[in-house]
């Protein structure tokens, strides 16, 4: 492979996080898969040929835990340059741009539990050392890595602190003549434990000088497996991804050579919360990739099962399943891609030893990553279980592949944060940032109250195939603001502890995101092809957008039921009928129109 470290040469302009609720996206804002380069196609379909020929045809022996096998194919694919997309060339890596990472992400991802354990591996288990180790820490790890001789893990997690990460109970003492650290503590839940070489271990430990002296801070070490006092623990039977490696980590008197300390004493949360930032988006993704697989498997049996003498794949209800799912799809790949191309748009230029700048640029789009990791795992439910329902009673027969997709599918709403922590990251960030007056969203926040409470105003009409979708979107954005002022208004700086309410705008907000990323992507496909040729992405971003304004309407009820009351209430809920007011499409005709298609198609396809 040839090494690309430079985005699509169409972005341009450096977008700030979390702006899309106050300033409207164009075509060349938003990133999504029709802006592909041609080497970033190529690479894809190896990645995708690798998984169907190599990996696939073994997922029986992969679901029995055998991880020699989990191995060879991991080495597989480092022959393949898949496991070094992310490494400097210095240290045997590509550094590719982080679009072609995601595409690696979602294509090799047509079985599970070998996606969790590449991902483990390639991601999690490889940027901390990519953007905090030393010199020679790289050169000693990272180059095994990229080859795939050394397997790589990230324990963050334990038994009492999985979402609230920074209250670890793992210590490290560093001794007397500063040579080395003793750990103690438990790790849990830790993907690859079961075999992989080299570990990223965060424990508190105290802090020498500065302003937290004697205070124990999260920190991050590098433990290779075979270090006195560490241990694995045995593995955990899972619901789902049964065939990935999850066990706890035992220390005991672990001790840890001083020059494997990775980053500084007390940093480890910069370490974990950036990481983190990164394993969000690219689980968006992954689920991409599992929920195309688990689509055809669903398209392919609707056309072959027969009932009451015809194809099931005639029948009205299946059709209302298939494009429910492919316009799920559509808007997946339309949110995961417009935030990579974000990301990577924001990187261009940046010395690719400037690892701090790197992180904070992307740190920029945390919001954004959140969304993702919340809306793509919440979408993959609703495929898994439509394609199982399309199944019937075949698809809770394990001989069928829809039990183990809707199986494998429910940890991706625990994985990096549960839904609910990043609900609360998404809307406490937006927030925090307003207050800061790092986002202009307060005085967006005020105009629109002055203008609402002022009654109704002229309206802005838009043109095009999709005018409607884009005066829904509008009134969307003012419903975000508008259930966001009153919440400000009632609770103050009391609003985090709201955490229903936060939630219910967190909806708000990833409705707003995934509605304009769907409606600009299929905007952007009629002005390249014409309306005609685009009927099919036109029909979905008009399926979604009607589903989401309904989203948005409830979850502003939610909230301002919550925040006012008495008259304040009466005038605030017509305010909200106001705003939402729309004429419905007709989402009947339109999902048959997306369901022929893809039935058509056999496949996810535009």
């Amino acid at each position: 492979m040839a090494t690309m470290t430079a985005p699509n040469s169409m972005m341009t302009k450096t977008i700030s996080g979390g702006s899309f609720l106050i300033h409207d996206a164009t075509p060349a804002d938003c990133f999504s898969p029709e802006d592909f380069t041609n080497e970033q196609r190529q690479i894809a379909e190896m990645t995708a040929n690798f998984a169907l020929k190599e990996i696939v045809p073994v997922s029986d022996q992969i679901e029995a835990k055998d991880f020699a096998l989990t191995r060879r194919l991991l080495k597989k694919a480092a022959g393949l340059g898949l496991t070094a997309i992310d490494i400097p060339e210095e240290y045997g890596g590509l550094e590719m741009d982080k679009i072609t990472s995601a595409l690696v992400t979602e294509n090799i991802s047509k079985q599970a539990s070998f996606s969790v354990s590449f991902s483990a591996h390639v991601g999690i288990g490889t940027l901390p050392l990519v953007w905090y180790g030393t010199d020679a820490q790289k050169k000693k790890y990272l180059p095994g890595i990229a080859s795939g001789e050394i397997i790589s893990a990230y324990a963050l997690s334990e038994s009492t602190s999985g979402s609230d990460a920074l209250n670890a109970r793992t210590r490290a003492v560093l001794s007397d003549d500063g040579t080395h650290y003793t750990l103690n503590g438990e790790k849990m839940w830790i993907s690859n434990a079961g075999f992989a070489d080299l570990f990223t271990v965060f424990a508190k430990c105290a802090v020498s000088d500065g302003p937290d002296a004697g205070k124990e801070k999260l920190t991050a070490f590098l433990i290779e497996r075979g270090t006195p006092g560490f241990s694995v623990g045995k593995e955990e039977h899972k619901l789902g991804i049964r065939g990935s490696s999850t066990c706890p980590l035992i220390l005991e008197d672990c001790v840890v050579p001083a020059e494997n300390l990775l980053g500084e004493v007390g940093k480890g949360h910069r370490i974990a919360f950036n990481i983190l930032n990164v394993g969000r988006y690219k689980l968006g993704n992954a689920v991409l990739g599992s929920g195309k697989t688990a689509f055809q498997n669903g398209v392919r049996y609707a056309l072959e099962r027969k009932a009451f003498g015809k194809s099931i794949s005639e029948f009205g209800l299946i059709q209302e399943k298939i494009a429910n799912c492919a316009t799920g799809l559509f808007v997946g790949e339309s949110v995961c891609y417009r935030t990579v191309g974000l990301i990577d748009r924001a990187l261009a230029g940046v010395d690719k030893n400037d690892t701090k700048e790197i992180q904070k640029r992307i740190e920029e789009y945390a919001v954004e990553c959140s969304i993702v990791k919340v809306w793509a795992s919440e979408m993959l439910d609703m495929v898994v279980d439509e394609v199982l329902q399309i199944y019937a009673g075949y698809g809770y027969v394990e001989e069928y592949p829809a039990e183990r997709a809707y199986r494998d599918a429910r940890i991706n709403r625990i994985f990096e944060g549960t839904n609910e922590i990043n609900r609360l990251i998404i809307t406490g960030w937006l927030m925090k940032s307003a207050m800061a007056g790092k986002l202009p969203l307060m005085p967006a926040i005020q105009q629109l109250m002055d203008e609402v409470m002022a009654g109704p105003g002229e309206r802005v009409e838009h043109e095009g195939p999709l005018s409607g979708e884009l005066n829904l979107l509008a009134r969307a954005k003012k419903l975000a603001l508008f259930s966001a002022g009153v919440a400000s208004q009632r609770y103050m700086q009391r609003l985090s502890d709201e955490q229903e309410v936060m939630g219910a705008l967190a909806d708000m907000i990833i409705e707003v995101f995934a509605m304009e990323s769907a409606i600009v992507r299929a905007g952007k496909i009629a002005t390249a092809k014409g309306s005609e040729a685009a009927a099919v992405p036109l029909a979905m971003a008009r399926i979604y957008a009607d589903k989401a304004m309904a989203v948005i309407e409830l979850a502003a009820r939610k909230v301002i039921a919550a925040a006012a009351e008495g008259d304040a209430l009466r005038t605030q809920f017509a305010i909200l009928r106001r705003l939402a007011k729309h004429e419905a499409a007709d989402t009947i005709s339109l999902r048959r129109q997306v369901a022929r298609h893809m039935l058509e198609a056999g496949k996810y396809s535009l």
